[in-house]
């Protein structure tokens, strides 16, 4: 009797230790890091910060979650795929694998930094300069190579709006020890690079409705999606709203965090389905329910960074 009970307390232990085991490295990496992030951050968020909160603004703290998530899936990516990762990087650039470990690297702590909140300004301001040499040294030179690639100049402007979601982040920090309450100089920059990706993407969803909404990258919108063309125009519509009144600086935070929601809602009708049904398919699945979550974390933590009462100067 003794036998039989350890050995039904076991197997089940067991079939998912196999499981785990044999999920391939490049699948199971990003999506544990992802959930280890997760679990970190959401216990401190409900625990510290959503008490503190009224309205709207409890959604606030789940920026820095939607932003800190996928630095880290990505993180993981730069490990498990090293090689198809250095593939991407310029020949004039030596040591391609220990940059590809280096931003590896940098982006978990990142992540890590912004969740818990331990020098974070400092980690911030610097993944946003990373973020802008991304643009500079990896993507303008294939926008200068091929300017109608209209899937380039968004990625361009991705990696614009998320160096501006980072140095938001920063200038929030800083924000918090301003006695005069002015609004940071890294705030007012994220406002432009956000605002002006916004714009561009809010475009792109009229002219091709077709792909899925938020970054408008490669992916098309599943047939499966019910009113799968309404995502885009809604998603289009409200990213040139919110791009505009960020732009202008009216009404910048409840643009932004009404911006935040849009994308929220489509990762939950579209990329988290799609996640689901093809955990395996990193490319197709995971990064670009990532890429989405760290856009929506972008719009929150921009909104967190902005002042509740709208002001008219830059």
């Amino acid at each position: 009797m003794l036998v039989s009970d350890f050995s039904h307390f076991t197997y089940p232990r067991l079939v998912v230790s196999f499981a785990v085991f044999s999920i391939p490295g490049p699948v199971f990496w990003p999506h544990f890091a992802g959930v280890v992030l997760l679990a970190i951050g959401l216990p401190m968020v409900i625990k510290n910060e959503l008490p503190q909160s009224r309205g709207l603004d409890k959604l606030m703290p789940f920026g820095r979650l939607f932003f800190a998530i996928p630095l880290a899936v990505f993180a993981a990516e730069h490990f498990t795929t090293t090689q198809f990762i250095a593939l991407g990087m310029p020949a004039w650039i030596p040591g391609h694998v220990f940059f590809v470990y280096l931003v590896g690297v940098a982006l978990i702590a990142a992540a890590l930094s912004i969740i818990v909140k331990k020098n974070s300004q400092l980690t911030a301001t610097l993944l946003g300069i990373m973020f802008l040499l991304f643009v500079v040294l990896l993507h303008i030179p294939r926008v200068v190579a091929n300017p109608r690639d209209r899937i380039s100049w968004a990625v361009v402007l991705r990696d614009l709006a998320f160096s501006g979601g980072a140095f938001a982040f920063a200038g929030a920090q800083s924000k918090a020890v301003r006695p005069d309450h002015s609004t940071p100089a890294l705030v007012t920059m994220a406002r432009f690079l956000i605002a002006i990706p916004a714009l561009f993407f809010g475009v792109e969803h009229f002219l091709h409705p077709d792909f899925a909404p938020g970054v408008p990258l490669p992916k098309l919108t599943p047939m499966w999606v019910p009113f799968r063309l309404f995502w885009s125009y809604l998603a289009g519509a409200v990213l040139l709203a919110a791009g505009a009144l960020i732009l202008v600086n009216k009404k910048a935070r409840d643009a932004a965090t009404y911006l935040g929601i849009t994308i929220l809602l489509i990762i939950l009708v579209i990329y988290l389905p799609i996640e689901l049904s093809i955990p395996s398919d990193i490319a197709n699945g995971l990064n670009y329910f990532a890429d989405t979550l760290l856009f929506s974390g972008v719009a929150f933590v921009l909104a967190d960074a902005l002042p509740k009462e709208a002001r008219s100067h830059a």
